[in-house]
């Protein structure tokens, strides 16, 4: 399980790093960023920027279904089970955001795998207790964060870095909480974005 999770860690960091300022478009920053497309060149590359979103709306897909594997597990308590739906919603937030995203690019946004799909990747029949269930939500925030932040200073575009940071700092929140529910020690400094 644990190799399982560092490589799904390492996916995300790989697909964000190469991810260079270049392959997006202004217009796509200007819509995860609420606004409308109007920067010239934009349509220039709504193909390429609708392809990358995708890849990202999966890797949100996969945290939503993450958090409904612990949900339905039985193995979370009442507060940490409201805390886990709580997290999803997050979740769920940034799927929508990228999904308008794509729309509004032209792309067609990628699809929700089936659950039993989502339980195969991250290996969900090991989980045993609640501690399993919040120590694979901690990894793959911890994986969420980094690779949001592992792009922020390859972006060119200010907008869009400010949004992956915003991004991460959800995911941070996110850690932050997990951790503490777990009652591990507080973390070294420059953890994040390693």
């Amino acid at each position: 399980m644990e190799k399982n999770l560092l490589e799904n860690q390492s996916s995300r960091r790989s697909f964000l790093r190469g991810t260079t300022a270049a392959m997006l478009s202004t217009g796509a920053v200007l819509l995860l960023a609420g606004q409308k497309a109007g920067a010239a060149g934009s349509k220039e590359n709504s193909a390429s920027d609708a392809g990358i979103l995708n890849v990202a709306l999966g890797l949100e897909h996969q945290g939503i279904n993450a958090y409904t594997l612990g949900a339905q597990s039985g193995l979370l308590q009442k507060p940490v089970l409201d805390i886990a739906l709580k997290f999803q919603a997050d979740h769920k937030i940034h799927r929508d955001l990228l999904i308008g995203a794509i729309i509004k690019l032209g792309g067609k946004p990628v699809e929700e795998k089936s659950l039993d799909t989502y339980s195969k990747a991250l290996n969900a029949g090991q989980l045993k207790s609640q501690e399993d269930v919040l120590k694979l939500a901690l990894s793959l925030e911890l994986g969420a964060t980094n690779a949001y932040l592992g792009v922020i200073p390859d972006f060119k575009d200010y907008a869009f870095a400010k949004v992956a940071a915003r991004l991460a700092a959800d995911e941070v929140a996110h850690w932050a909480i997990l951790n503490n529910a777990l009652g591990m020690p507080l973390p070294k400094a420059m953890i994040f974005g390693a």
